[in-house]
């Protein structure tokens, strides 16, 4: 599980609105949805064409929000962020939106992602005269348009984003125009939507779902969308290239019910399963998943072998994402309390546990020790994804291969360690299979993680940027 690693930080989402009077409490409730992918801070930046007004604290977005007077952040637009940091990142300063004023016009900049030269962009830029205010990644992107001129042209955007190297998915908002940019990989996800006469562009197409807004597109590799009182105007800052979203969106960190590059989540996670069941069937006698990722992988393992799924493990709803927890020893601590095995289900039974992922194999080992003390005769583990042997660089901050069990161990010695009768992984082709479908010619996914293969280098070199989103 992706709650084993130790600062493991992806987890940042994006939400922004147009044209709509009620853009900050539709904010809002969009962040609200995206609320799974960071719990450490939120923040709204609306615009009403004269001004930028921010709020934005520590927290989940319940607790940001809940004293905050809308009427003071009234605006036809805004854009907004939830955010997770490693430890060390947890300033308030951090918190994004990011809100930049001088003489000529105000800024503010929603990300996700990472972007891998922001160390050198930062040396850069200080030698020039420029004065960082916080150690985010975000910040680079302003100072590279005030440099430029002024920061809400597209001349000087798409200038400004040709200097980036990385993954990222950003959202910009002047007091007249709100701009989306996707690097050319697109290996973050955006999508674009409608609600009546607004555009609505967020991280998961859920966020869409939650305000009552139709899905439109996703937001393309390397293209920089300009929305404005005038509609949406679309360029490119970067020639077109194969899609490379994140596998690992579709294999844990989204929800089920987004839809992602037009695949929904659910669907390719149950596929998952089919594709795990076809390579690594075993006898026994029930199936069950680890909640809430692998519940549809889970359902598709069961379909396609006939042996019936059970709700074995039950999580309890009140303890939040345990990776997300901001220290390792609270970490460990809601592992414990996540999860509990339901022995009337499990008691003397061959269980198959389906799991999405296994990084350091502490959380796995956990629930197989727990399913066995709830009387499984057999534990069989199945893993709904290629083992993880590589560093991630563009926003999972997996950064050695030291914490990887997979880089380290056989399939046999993970067996052993964990506690398991068996264990299998899907293969890179299962997974690409339930991911990616037969006439997506110009669309793929990053699984670097899994194989090797980075798709985006810094100079042909991999290097990490311990900057964050």
């Amino acid at each position: 599980m992706l709650a084993e690693i130790r600062g493991l930080n992806e987890e940042c989402g994006v939400f922004g609105i147009w044209g709509h009077d009620k853009a900050a409490e539709l904010t809002y409730y969009g962040l609200h949805a995206l609320q799974h992918r960071g719990q450490e801070g939120a923040g709204v930046v609306t615009t009403n064409g004269l001004e930028l007004k921010l709020h934005k604290e520590q927290g989940l977005v319940n607790d940001v929000f809940k004293r905050v007077d809308f009427s003071k952040l009234s605006g036809h637009a805004a854009i907004g962020h939830v955010r997770y940091a490693t430890q060390g990142e947890r300033s308030i300063d951090n918190v994004q939106p990011l809100l930049f004023r001088s003489q000529t016009g105000s800024m503010a900049l929603a990300h996700n992602g990472n972007i891998m030269n922001a160390y050198e962009l930062r040396g850069e830029l200080e030698s020039a005269g420029s004065i960082l205010q916080t150690s985010s990644d975000t910040e680079v992107l302003a100072h590279l348009l005030k440099r430029n001129g002024n920061m809400d042209t597209v001349s000087g955007l798409k200038d400004a984003l040709g200097q980036l190297v990385g993954a990222y998915a950003f959202i910009i908002l002047s007091e007249t125009r709100m701009h989306v940019a996707l690097d050319p990989k697109g290996l973050r996800p955006l999508s674009i939507g409608r609600l009546g006469d607004a555009y609505v562009v967020a991280s998961e197409t859920s966020a869409f779902d939650i305000i009552g807004a139709a899905y439109e597109r996703d937001v393309l590799p390397g293209e920089l969308i300009t929305i404005s009182d005038d509609g949406l105007e679309s360029t490119r800052f970067a020639l077109p290239q194969k899609r490379a979203l994140c596998a690992m969106e579709y294999v844990y960190f989204s929800r089920p019910d987004s839809n992602l590059n037009e695949v929904n989540v659910h669907a390719s996670r149950k596929r998952m399963g089919i594709e795990l069941a076809k390579e690594a069937p075993v006898e026994a006698d029930v199936v069950t998943g680890v909640p809430d990722s692998s519940i549809s992988a889970a359902i598709g393992y069961a379909e396609q072998t006939g042996i019936p799924y059970e709700i074995g493990l039950i999580k309890n709803r009140y303890t939040g994402r345990t990776f997300i927890q901001p220290s390792q020893e609270l970490r460990e601590q809601g592992v414990k309390m996540k999860l509990s095995p339901v022995r009337a289900i499990v008691e003397g039974k061959r269980v198959i546990m389906i799991d999405d992922s296994i990084v350091r194999g502490t959380t796995c080992k956990r629930i197989v020790r727990m399913l066995k003390e709830a009387g499984a005769k057999e534990v069989h583990v199945r893993i709904a994804s290629p083992s993880i042997t590589n560093p991630c660089y563009y926003g999972i901050d997996m950064s050695t291969k030291e914490e990887l069990i997979a880089a380290n161990y056989s399939i046999d010695k993970i067996c052993e360690i964990i506690g398991a009768d068996s264990l299998a992984y899907l293969s890179s082709d299962g997974l690409e299979r339930a991911i990616v479908s037969d006439d997506s010619i110009d669309q793929g996914v990053c699984m670097a993680c899994m194989t090797g293969q980075y798709p985006v280098t810094k100079n042909g070199q991999l290097e990490i940027s311990y900057t964050k989103c």
